[in-house]
């Protein structure tokens, strides 16, 4: 049994079926994309994982836990981190402030904002945010406003805010979305050390062809909300099915 499993999972809006039978298992430890073209049921499947939405059908069973019916604060507790598409930081406050708040709400399990003076001074918050900002190479920015950061260092803040509270699962929407090349194979290399050194489990929502088969060991393709197939990187290249509903020749270059 996968560290996730998700079994027959439906949900509709209305007239549209966004999720239509869906089963999936991450197995521990590893790297699984979740990819399709647009109006295939990523965000909803992922929204879903994390308790902003209820199925209609089916399970999602985390460590041998059922998350459904649990709110998103409490599916967090369980190991459930997500990074979303666009950051959701504090712009107001600096870096390190930013880091302070998962590491007081992880130890305390609440969190006001306007707290942020009593634990400014509290070494060892400080020195679990500073580890953590340098594993991800923003240690020397830590002073810096957030808002004031550029796109990918949000997105890095991001995942130091949620890698502090030490999750079992990282749940990440999109994570080089508008990034430039460069700053995309920044990111890749980022995320294989991240998972390396705190032995991490990954879901990964994402378009680029090129982070997907650098990054994942095995891929679950969805369209019109209904799953094709899951399967090594390899296999999924050539998959007939695949190609037709979506990846096409994108895939069969998307190997560098």
């Amino acid at each position: 049994m996968g560290l996730l499993e998700v079994k027959n999972i439906g949900k509709r809006f209305g007239g549209l079926q966004a999720l239509d039978d869906v089963t999936l298992s991450v197995r521990e430890n590893t790297i699984h994309a979740i990819i399709g073209p647009n109006g295939a049921g990523k965000s909803t499947l992922l929204n879903v994982l994390v308790g902003k939405l209820i199925p209609d059908t089916g399970s999602v069973m985390f460590d041998g836990q059922s998350v459904l019916g649990r709110k998103p604060h409490e599916i967090n507790q369980m190991g459930i981190s997500r990074v979303f598409q666009t950051p959701e930081i504090f712009g107001e406050l600096s870096v390190m402030e930013n880091m302070l708040i998962p590491c007081f709400a992880k130890r305390d399990g609440a969190f006001r904002l306007h707290a942020i003076e009593s634990i400014r001074s509290e070494k060892g918050l400080n020195a679990q945010a500073e580890q953590m900002l340098s594993d991800v190479n923003m240690i020397d920015k830590r002073h810096m406003n957030a808002a004031s950061l550029s796109r990918g260092d949000k997105r890095r803040l991001e995942m130091a805010m949620c890698l502090v509270q030490q999750p079992k699962l990282l749940l990440l929407d999109e994570p080089t979305a508008g990034m430039a090349r460069a700053d995309t194979n920044n990111t890749i290399e980022l995320l294989r050390e991240l998972k390396s050194k705190h032995d991490i489990t990954m879901v990964i929502i994402e378009h680029d062809m090129h982070v997907v088969f650098s990054l994942a060991e095995r891929i679950t393709v969805l369209a019109q909300g209904t799953p094709l197939v899951e399967d090594i990187p390899a296999n999924i290249k050539g998959h007939p099915k695949v190609q037709e509903a979506y990846l096409g020749q994108s895939a069969e270059g998307a190997t560098g």
